[in-house]
């Protein structure tokens, strides 16, 4: 059965001629109003976060966005058939068998629309009486978070066959410093054997989940910081925020836009115990609207020091 179709632009509060700038500031926005670290309602707030996750994920790739447009409302007449989406096909044909998951932190509707759920393998012996044949392994993705590829976790996750079958429920380790693309293994839960043989297996792919204060560049993480032009001019002190909390970060006087700085050892598993870094990209912010009288001191004086260098 088709999942209920999600309207993403709805989630993410844009219209369906968001440019990609617009759909990147609407996704911090409420990422950081829903992220569970702030939020009072850390239950309900999660749930929203991943709803606003799944939105941005599509909507911010232009590719999926693309596919989303074309097919619509109307999406399950063109979704791929059982075996590569929303369900996978038995070797004797006969439509396949639906399964479903639950904590995998992606709603069946991307699932279905984006074929990133499906069989795969499978040993067809058992069915050519020449012995016993391994049961098809079946791959879904995982949604992990940048903290949870840091330290590790464990998780609980439902899995369902068919629209009628029990539901079971199975404990995942994320092990620290899991990189995005790696594949979970939980063996023995895909696929029925034939003529006796073993099941097949179950992989989750790990996805790393959008994180509003950081993009990800291997096991490095990189921050845009605003600052307000004055700072930038006089030097400041910036809270920045990192997955271990917020870390103090010095901007010498007269930083220009666009300029980094390194934070070490703060980013991602890198290997061998090693971590990436933050990048710190400052954007320097103007005034906007008329400057209050107090702040048109502070500018006239900046522009005689300037005006006293240039001459």
């Amino acid at each position: 059965m088709p999942a209920r179709f999600r309207d993403y632009y709805e989630t993410l509060s844009v219209s369906k001629t968001a440019t990609q700038d617009e759909i990147r500031s609407a996704f911090r926005k409420l990422a950081r109003k829903y992220h569970p670290d702030v939020a009072k309602d850390k239950k309900a707030a999660e749930e929203k976060f991943k709803e606003v996750n799944e939105a941005y994920e599509v909507l911010g790739d232009p590719e999926k966005r693309r596919k989303y447009d074309e097919l619509g409302p109307g999406w399950e007449q063109g979704a791929p058939p059982p075996g590569r989406a929303g369900g996978w096909s038995s070797p004797q044909g006969g439509g396949g068998v639906e399964f479903e998951f639950g904590g995998t932190g992606f709603s069946d509707f991307f699932e279905q629309m984006f074929g990133t759920r499906r069989a795969r393998g499978g040993d067809w012996e058992g069915f050519g009486g020449e012995g016993p044949g391994k049961g098809q392994d079946i791959e879904s993705d995982l949604l992990v978070t940048l903290e949870e590829a840091l330290h590790g976790s464990t998780r609980q996750i439902s899995f369902r066959r068919g629209s009628v079958g029990k539901v079971e429920t199975y404990t995942v380790r994320v092990p620290k410093g899991v990189r995005e693309g790696q594949r979970i293994r939980l063996a023995g839960i895909g696929g029925a054997g034939s003529g006796g043989g073993t099941a097949g297996d179950l992989y989750l792919r790990v996805k790393y989940e959008r994180h509003p204060d950081f993009e990800i560049s291997g096991a490095d993480l990189i921050h845009h910081a605003e600052v307000p032009a004055w700072a930038a001019v006089l030097g400041t002190e910036i809270a920045v925020p990192t997955l271990e909390g917020r870390a103090r970060l010095k901007v010498p006087a007269g930083a220009q836009p666009g300029q980094r700085f390194r934070m070490g050892g703060k980013g991602l598993p890198s290997g061998g115990g090693s971590r990436g870094d933050i990048f710190v990209t400052l954007e320097i912010t103007l005034p906007a609207g008329p400057v209050p009288e107090s702040e048109r001191l502070l500018w006239s004086q900046i522009a005689s020091l300037h005006a006293g260098r240039t001459e």
